[in-house]
């Protein structure tokens, strides 16, 4: 049998038409984390067993419930259940739920499923605007005459744009708006303004007001995400703050940063579920399904809680212990992303490893001679060596302090020289390491807010993975002495972000892709 710290492959059969290949970094001990490391790798948001190709009986269907049973480069199959609630724990979540939200419902909790598109694909109109549109369009190929747009025409195009835009983000960018627009006038070309310097430049800024207008209206629907921003300054509220002010927004490509609640669910039912979740941390063996469960119907209260009171780390710590397991990390970022944490994050960085090494050796003065030296750390081509180096080597590439970042301790100095790193990694040694280890085979935690949230992580890498993911999940800002390591992660490596880079991060990215 592997050991399970061995990567494993697997073929992995959700239908007949759809058959997939997943690589986990690790064999997982259990057939519960098993299904838990589907469920990340594939965005899987329903229950199921798992059958595999029994070689004893030529290949036939036997379920798995034995994690002893799986070799590499198994085939499994997905069979899709409905679980009921247990008897003995039926009365754990409120009365007013009824047994089908045991089922993880990822989508009750949330609207949004994408990230803005790379390019933004405008959408169909009612019939009798895209009969205009193409009559325009034949016109305009034929002799260049723009349609001549009545009030009514472009008050109906700017609330579909608009409503398309609010399926992907509430607060567009200046350069979505520019990109929407450019997109329209290049799908109907009758639409180019005669007088505007790109042909767009009009619509854009319709488009920027009509917005304004869309989030007016989803906001008296009750949508949170626009909600929240509500009680500003203006005629009906001159006692508040400026509107402009204190606009709690997606800053880092979120895409379900303010959910709306489950349907049927409210804050006391949804607070009940996470009181019961909570006592389940207090079990010797927390149950990880009733946990994924739990997790994912209280998205919404959770979110709430965090991006509308911007609760201490401890406190959240105390509320959601859950959420600082590693599964659920990284389901609470798949929840407001929709991009897979660890496939991303260790994909991307084992793509770049070999040009970053060359970038490394190719760097000279002070940065080039603290590269050389964890360059020369490295013995082998293991894929976690090459990974630490990679990430010890990105802020020096970048420019940030990482002595403010990177803490090294002994395990007998009790963490003093912590308390007041708000983010960073912890290493602790048994003896002093010489300045600038690269810190192999220290016991690594994740430190937040001056304390060690979690310990004893596998290696740096899947320290920094996790930490990247809890940024995200508490809604923290990056350290400003670590903001370009975590802006060019998010960026260029998890590609989340289409605005311009910073000079620093724009030089590394076309470095990188040359």
């Amino acid at each position: 049998m592997m050991s399970s710290q061995e990567k494993t492959l697997l073929r992995v059969i959700l239908t007949e038409g759809d058959i997939r290949k997943v690589s986990l970094a690790k064999k997982p001990d259990s057939v519960d984390n098993l299904v838990l490391a589907l469920k990340e790798s594939l965005g899987l948001n329903y229950n199921f067993s798992l059958q595999y190709e029994d070689l004893d009986f030529g290949n036939a269907l036997c379920n798995l419930t034995d994690i002893s049973e799986l070799q590499d480069r198994a085939t499994l199959k997905i069979i899709p259940i409905i679980e009921l609630v247990p008897l003995d724990r039926e009365n754990e979540l409120d009365d007013n739920a009824s047994t089908a939200d045991t089922e993880i419902l990822s989508t009750s909790s949330q609207e949004r499923k994408n990230q803005w598109p790379k390019e933004f694909e405008i959408p169909s109109f009612t019939v009798d605007v895209e009969y205009r549109l193409q009559q325009g369009n034949l016109a305009y190929l034929k002799d260049n005459t723009y349609l001549k747009l009545t009030k009514e025409l472009k008050h109906e195009i700017l609330e579909k744009l608009a409503e398309t835009i609010f399926s992907f983000k509430a607060y567009p960018t200046n350069d979505d708006y520019a990109q929407v627009a450019a997109a329209l006038v290049n799908k109907h070309p009758c639409l180019l303004e005669s007088g505007s310097s790109t042909g767009w430049g009009g619509w854009k800024n319709s488009l920027k007001f009509k917005m304004g207008n869309y989030r007016s209206k989803m906001r008296n629907l009750g949508y949170p995400d626009v909600t929240i921003n509500g009680r500003k300054r203006g005629i009906n509220n001159p006692e508040g703050i400026p509107s402009r002010k204190h606009i709690k927004k997606p800053k880092k490509c979120e895409i379900n940063f303010l959910p709306n609640f489950p349907e049927g669910h409210n804050d006391d039912s949804l607070e009940s579920v996470r009181e019961k979740m909570q006592d389940e941390m207090k079990m010797r063996t927390p149950s990880s399904s009733l946990l994924a469960q739990q997790m994912d119907l209280t998205f919404a209260l959770r979110r709430k809680e965090i991006v509308e009171t911007t609760p201490a780390v401890s406190d959240v710590l105390e509320r959601w212990p859950a959420l600082f397991r590693e599964a659920q990390i990284c389901l609470e970022f798949n929840r407001i992303t929709g991009k897979n944490l660890k496939q991303e994050f260790y994909e991307n960085l084992d793509r770049h490893s070999p040009r970053f090494m060359d970038l490394f050796k190719a760097k000279r003065g002070t940065p080039g001679r603290y590269l050389a030296n964890f360059l020369n750390q490295v013995k082998s081509a293991q894929p976690t060596e090459v990974r630490t180096l990679v990430i010890r080597g990105l802020p020096i590439m970048l420019g940030d302090d990482d002595s403010s970042f990177f803490k090294s301790c002994l395990v007998s100095d009790h963490r003093n020289s912590i308390l007041d790193v708000p983010v960073g990694i912890l290493f602790e040694d048994n003896e002093l390491q010489p300045p600038n280890s690269l810190h192999l085979t220290s016991t690594i935690g994740i430190i937040l807010e001056g304390q060690v949230v979690m310990e004893k992580m596998q290696d740096l890498p899947q320290a920094m993975c996790l930490l990247f993911g809890l940024i995200y999940a508490l809604d923290l800002n990056y350290p400003k002495s670590f903001a370009n390591t975590f802006d060019f992660i998010q960026r260029v490596l998890m590609s989340m972000g289409q605005n311009s880079l910073k000079p620093k991060l724009q030089s590394l990215a076309n470095q990188l892709f040359v």
